[in-house]
C-alpha cells in the first residue's frame, strides 16, 4: 500500500511539473524603445517582433533598472537594486574581483566622486535560476553574461545546467557577430563562415528544448544584438541603404541591418518553441537592458556609417547611459497564450520586478530567497491593476566630458511617481551641490521643461523618497569632490576616464590605471594649421601598446580612424616620444591612451606644435 502511494505521489509530482509553465526570457543588449516596428519604427523592419508583439502585453512604462547593462542584468536574475547589489556600471569582464561597495578615490578633474562598482554578483545572492533549478525545471543560459567569471561567478554556479556559448568574460560580441568569432573562446561552439551569432544561439536553444520535452524549462536567451561592435551582412546593409530617409531619425542602414539580424533570431527562437509543442504553455519576455544608442558608431563594419547616429530614441531624450527617459524606458512584451491578454499596458513596471512577477506567475516557491527590491506584476499584466507606486534608477557614475556627447550621463538618483519624473544629480551645479530636475512626463515625455522651481514641493516630496530609497539600499551616494581643480595651472585642461586617475605632480602628469581603458583627454583647443606635432616624455610601469587621438571642430567624439599608434616602452625610464598627426583642420581637442593595463604613467613636457612648429598649447603651461 505504501509503495503504490509513494508511486501515486510521484506521478502526481511529475504531472505537477509537466503543468508548469515554461520560461524564456528574451533580452537584446541596447535595443531603443522605439526600434520596433510595433513600438512605432517606420524605417527598421522586425515582422517577427511584431508577430510576437501581436499576441503579447505590450509594455510602454517599462524601465530598466540602468542605463548601462550589467546592472540590469543582475536585477533580473536577483530581484534587487543594482544599488543594493553594488553592481552599477558594467565592469564585470574586468579580471580584478571587487566585491566591496565604496566611492572611487576620484581625481582632481572630477566634480563628483562616483561609485567603484562591484565586478562580480556576489555568490550570497539567490538567482531565478537557482528557484527555477530547485523547483525542477531545466535551465540554460544562452549568449552574454556580463556578471562575473571565474570560479563561483558563472552561469554554472548560479543554478543554469547550461551555459552557451559560454563568454562570461565578454561585454560584447568583440570581433563581429559573423563567425568565425572570434570573443567565443571555448573550441566545441563554432559557426559555419557568415553564420550571425544570435541565431547561432536560437539553434542550439532549439535543440536544448527538445532535449527536455516533458519536463518545465526556464531559459535565458541573452542576446549580444545590438551591442557594438557595428556589424551585419553587407548585403543587408545595402538593402536598407535603399529605404533609409536622409531627413529621418531613425537612418542608419547599418544598425537597421543589425535589428534585422536580431529579428530573425528571434523568429527562429519562436519557431524552436512552436515546432517543441509548447508554446501554449509557455511564457516569453522580450525585452531590453538599457535604451538604445542614440549617437554617432564611429566605426562600422562595411565602413560609411560611421557619423549616423545608430538610432533615435525619440519622443524621448539622450539614450543609453542617460539618465533622462531615452536611457532607461525599452521595449517590452510578456506573450503567454490563453492566459494573457495582448494589448497595452502603461502601469510602471521596473526590471527589478522580474523576480517576483514570474515566480508568482509560474507558482514556483521562493520561500529560500532571503529578500527582493521587485514587486509581484502580475495584476498589472492580467487585471490591468498599477501596482508599482514608485520606480527608481541610481545610477552614480557619468563625467562632465563624456555629459557632453550623452546627455544626462551624469551621476544621479532618479525617482517616478504618477506623472513625475524627478533627478537628483549630484555635484552637478557650479558650486558642486546637487542639481534637481523635475519633469511632468505626461505633459512633456522629452523632458524639456525643468520644473524644480516652479514645484518645490512636488521636488521636495519626491526627494525624500530618493534619500529613503538610498539609505534603504545602501547605496553608495556620489559626492562632490574636495579636490576637485586644487592642482597646477593647466592640469584642470585634463580630465581622465573611469580607468584612469590623473593628477599634475612635480610638473608632471601622472596617471594611475587600473586597467581596462585608461586615457587622458582635453578639450578646447586653440586652432592651428596641421599637420601637427604631439610630443611628451614617457615613463610608463604598465603594458600594451598606446595611441593618441584626435579631434576637429566638425568630429562628434574621439575615433579609431582619427588617431595614431605607438608602442611605448613600459620600464620606468623616460623616453621621449614625438608623433606626427596627419590632420590638416585645428584641433580642438587630444586624447592619449597610454597603456591597456594596470600600472603608473607620467607625461612631462607635453606640447602640441603646429605645421610651422610653433607650440600652439604646452602642458603644464608656460613650460
Amino acid at each position: 500500500m505504501i509503495a503504490v502511494l509513494l508511486m501515486l505521489a510521484g506521478v502526481a509530482l511529475e504531472q505537477s511539473r509537466e503543468s508548469r509553465p515554461n520560461v524564456v526570457f528574451v533580452m537584446a543588449d541596447d535595443l531603443g524603445w522605439a526600434d520596433l516596428e510595433p513600438y512605432g519604427s517606420l524605417y527598421h523592419r522586425t515582422p517577427n517582433l511584431a508577430r510576437l508583439a501581436s499576441r503579447s502585453a505590450r509594455l510602454t512604462n517599462y524601465h530598466s533598472a540602468s542605463p548601462l547593462c550589467s546592472p540590469t542584468r543582475s536585477s533580473i536574475l536577483t530581484g534587487l537594486y543594482p544599488a543594493r547589489t553594488g553592481i552599477t556600471a558594467p565592469v564585470c569582464h574586468l579580471p580584478q574581483v571587487q566585491l566591496e561597495k565604496r566611492l572611487s578615490p576620484g581625481n582632481p578633474n572630477q566634480k563628483a566622486l562616483v561609485a567603484d562598482s562591484l565586478t562580480r554578483l556576489k555568490t550570497e545572492y539567490a538567482t531565478l535560476a537557482n528557484v527555477f533549478h530547485d523547483a525542477g525545471y531545466a535551465t540554460a543560459h544562452f549568449g552574454k553574461w556580463h556578471l562575473g567569471h571565474g570560479k563561483g561567478y558563472e552561469p554554472r554556479d548560479r543554478g543554469f545546467d547550461a551555459d552557451i556559448p559560454h563568454t562570461p568574460r565578454a561585454a560584447g560580441p568583440g570581433g563581429g557577430y559573423l563567425a568565425p568569432w572570434r570573443f567565443v573562446t571555448d573550441k566545441e561552439f563554432s559557426g559555419k563562415p557568415g553564420e550571425h551569432i544570435d541565431l547561432w544561439m536560437a539553434g542550439k536553444a532549439g535543440e536544448f528544448i527538445q532535449s527536455n520535452r516533458g519536463k518545465p524549462f526556464y531559459i535565458n536567451f541573452w542576446m549580444y544584438s545590438v551591442h557594438g561592435p557595428w556589424n551585419a551582412d553587407a548585403t543587408r546593409v545595402e538593402a536598407f541603404k535603399k529605404t533609409a530617409d536622409p531627413k529621418a531619425a531613425q537612418r542608419n542602414p547599418l544598425y537597421a541591418a543589425m535589428l534585422s539580424h536580431m529579428d530573425e533570431a528571434v523568429g527562429a527562437l519562436l519557431g524552436a518553441i512552436d515546432k517543441a509543442g509548447v508554446a501554449d504553455n509557455t511564457i516569453l519576455v522580450f525585452t531590453s537592458d538599457n535604451g538604445g544608442f542614440s549617437y554617432p558608431p564611429k566605426a562600422t563594419n562595411p565602413p560609411g556609417y560611421e557619423e549616423i547616429p545608430a538610432t533615435s530614441n525619440a519622443p524621448l531624450r539622450s539614450g543609453k547611459a542617460s539618465n533622462y527617459e531615452g536611457g532607461t524606458r525599452v521595449p517590452c512584451l510578456v506573450s503567454w497564450p490563453g492566459k494573457l491578454k495582448p494589448g497595452i499596458v502603461e502601469w510602471k513596471f521596473s526590471s527589478v520586478d522580474w523576480f517576483e512577477t514570474l515566480t508568482a506567475m509560474t507558482k514556483v516557491g521562493r520561500e529560500k530567497v532571503a529578500r527582493t527590491d521587485g514587486i509581484n506584476q502580475w495584476p498589472a499584466l492580467a487585471l490591468g491593476r498599477e501596482c508599482r507606486e514608485a520606480l527608481f534608477v541610481h545610477f552614480p557614475h557619468g563625467s562632465e566630458a563624456a555629459e557632453t556627447d550623452k546627455p544626462g550621463f551624469w551621476p544621479g538618483t532618479t525617482v517616478r511617481k504618477g506623472p513625475w519624473k524627478l533627478i537628483r544629480f549630484y555635484a552637478r551645479n557650479d558650486d558642486q551641490t546637487d542639481r534637481l530636475e523635475l519633469y511632468n512626463l505626461e505633459a512633456d515625455i522629452g523632458e524639456t521643461r525643468n520644473l524644480a522651481d516652479s514645484q518645490p514641493a512636488v521636488a521636495a516630496e519626491l526627494n525624500a523618497l530618493i534619500s529613503a530609497f538610498l539609505k534603504d539600499t545602501g547605496a553608495v551616494v556620489p559626492k562632490a569632490n574636495p579636490a576637485y581643480r586644487k592642482q597646477t595651472p593647466g592640469a584642470v585642461d585634463w580630465s581622465a576616464s573611469k580607468d584612469a586617475m590623473a593628477r599634475w605632480n612635480n610638473g608632471k602628469l601622472q596617471i594611475v590605471s587600473s586597467g581596462g581603458d585608461p586615457f587622458v583627454h582635453v578639450r578646447g583647443l586653440p586652432a592651428g594649421e596641421g599637420p601637427f606635432t604631439v610630443s611628451f616624455v614617457f615613463n610608463s610601469t604598465s603594458r600594451g601598446p598606446a595611441q593618441v587621438f584626435w579631434q576637429t571642430a566638425g568630429d562628434k567624439g574621439f575615433h579609431r580612424d582619427r588617431s595614431v599608434v605607438f608602442k611605448p616602452a613600459h620600464d620606468g625610464q623616460d623616453h621621449p616620444v614625438e608623433l606626427k598627426l596627419p590632420v590638416e583642420a585645428p584641433i580642438v581637442a587630444l586624447r592619449i591612451d597610454p597603456s591597456a593595463d594596470k600600472g603608473t604613467i607620467t607625461l612631462g613636457e607635453i606640447r602640441l606644435k603646429d605645421r610651422q612648429g610653433k607650440v600652439v598649447r604646452s602642458w603644464p603651461e608656460g613650460r
